[in-house]
């Protein structure tokens, strides 16, 4: 099964940010929430496009089978972004002041997802700890998406580089590492599928461009391993552990010296890559 040129998955649905994008983009979009009261935002937001089978919502967490058809999700109460069914993930965020509760979700088979709905043309993966289960759902495919991203890793170079071997392993050879700090109220000029003109602006939470509509160059696995190095050199010294953060003022030097460089010091990023 091929993938299809006029799909998408937004794994990770969360107020529709990236969707409406999709939707305006002309693509049909399959999106994947677990927060119930996210699932309920967004269907009424989408109302039009659910309707006109332009947008199916699948709601529930992406888990393996070992997880039983209901699980946890650990929904947060600060941060929606932050819902995961990852419980080290949930205590992680208690402890900076993100605390989260514990709600009854059914639990979804990405494997089944991708054979029902079909493979995507581009694949984003945004769900909290939990990437991972994506993509080795993909293993179990014959067809990959022509595109794809997922929330890079941020604290441990070790498992960056094994996220990269992942994408390497299931056939894409080229790679871009987008922050994501900066991404809202950036603008895109672009096009739709049907080549029409569109002048996009993303809101807080986007994901931003993808494919195409990307601005920097594609790295091969070799050049996106050199550039995450460097990424990861910033977050030793300007990170949220680093040592110039703890002092006092330390975070306001850190957001004076991005300014002053155009862009931030630090920042999470998101691994886009696309396959030969």
């Amino acid at each position: 099964m091929a993938y299809q040129s006029d799909l998408i998955f937004d794994v990770g649905l969360h107020r529709g940010e990236d969707t409406d994008f999709y939707l305006k983009k002309g693509f049909r979009v399959a999106a994947f929430e677990a927060d119930p009261d996210l699932v309920a935002h967004c269907r009424a937001r989408f109302r039009d496009a659910i309707s006109g089978g332009r947008l199916q919502i699948v709601e529930g967490a992406i888990a393996p089978e070992t997880a039983g058809e209901r699980l946890a999700f650990y929904k947060n109460l600060q941060k929606s972004v932050w819902g995961t069914i990852d419980a080290s993930w949930a205590e992680r965020n208690a402890k900076i002041g993100a605390r989260s509760v514990k709600v009854e979700v059914v639990r979804v088979d990405v494997v089944e997802a991708f054979r029902t709905i079909g493979v995507p043309f581009y694949l984003k993966v945004d769900i909290e700890g939990a990437d991972h289960l994506v993509l080795d759902g993909l293993h179990r495919l014959k067809d990959r998406p022509r595109y794809i991203s997922i929330e890079a890793e941020a604290v441990d170079l070790t498992r960056l580089v094994a996220q990269l071997d992942v994408l390497r392993d299931l056939g894409y050879h080229g790679f871009q590492p987008i922050q994501q700090a900066r991404m809202p109220r950036t603008e895109i000029a672009t096009t739709s599928l049907g080549g029409d003109p569109l002048y996009y602006v993303f809101g807080d939470s986007a994901s931003g461009p993808f494919g195409d509509d990307l601005s920097g160059p594609w790295l091969s696995y070799d050049q996106c391993l050199r550039e995450y190095r460097r990424i990861f050199k910033r977050y030793r010294l300007f990170g949220d552990n680093a040592i110039l953060s703890r002092l006092p003022g330390g975070k306001e030097i850190t957001r004076l010296l991005g300014w002053v460089r155009g862009r931030p010091m630090v920042g999470w990023y998101d691994t886009h890559a696309k396959l030969e």
